[in-house]
């Protein structure tokens, strides 16, 4: 049994793994390599009272569940900076509950991570990872509240479709702790 309709994000328990779905059907929609998208979550019902026509450009209307969060997708991230250094330039209006990243990479097995030479800058490590068998490009969405609350939902290419994505709040520990330190006082 499916728990979705055509087209639309799968159900999810909470809002922010519904945002994080919706943020990877969004990158979905786009095609596969893509830029890095940085988004904020705000709050809907704060967003349509504070905001109705930013709300309203969003096509967000009274329908929208109240207790959701809102991907607001950012401008584009300045190329060719690392992502590490670019996130600790940021910092998040008092409006903004959270925010999400997506980013594509290519992952290794478990097994090759050992053989990693040592002493390589990033972009011999990139050519070196390329390189390998059994490497998966895989799109990954981290999302982030205020709280401390994280979600991710992982896609591999080979399997693209809306069934076939992870979601786990520990996934990607690495970017989830640089997002969450977007919003250290």
């Amino acid at each position: 049994m499916s728990n979705q309709t055509p087209g639309s994000t799968p159900m999810a328990a909470s809002p922010l793994t519904r945002a994080v779905l919706e943020i990877d059907e969004y990158a979905s929609g786009l095609g596969w390599d893509q830029p890095a998208r940085l988004f904020a979550l705000v709050d809907t019902d704060r967003l349509r009272s504070q905001e109705p026509g930013l709300a309203a450009q969003l096509g967000i209307d009274d329908s929208a569940d109240a207790a959701s969060l809102t991907p607001v997708e950012q401008d584009e991230l300045p190329a060719g900076a690392p992502l590490d250094e670019f996130l600790a330039t940021i910092a998040w209006p008092d409006a903004v509950a959270g925010c999400a990243m997506t980013v594509e990479r290519l992952m290794l097995p478990p097994s090759a991570e050992a053989s990693v030479p040592e002493g390589l800058d990033e972009a011999e490590l990139a050519q070196w990872v390329a390189g390998q068998p059994g490497r998966q490009e895989v799109r990954m969405t981290v999302a982030v509240l205020r709280d401390g609350t994280r979600e991710t939902a992982l896609r591999l290419r080979e399997k693209d479709a809306p069934n076939d994505v992870l979601t786990g709040s520990d996934l990607v520990p690495g970017l989830a702790e640089a997002l969450a330190a977007t919003f250290a006082e």
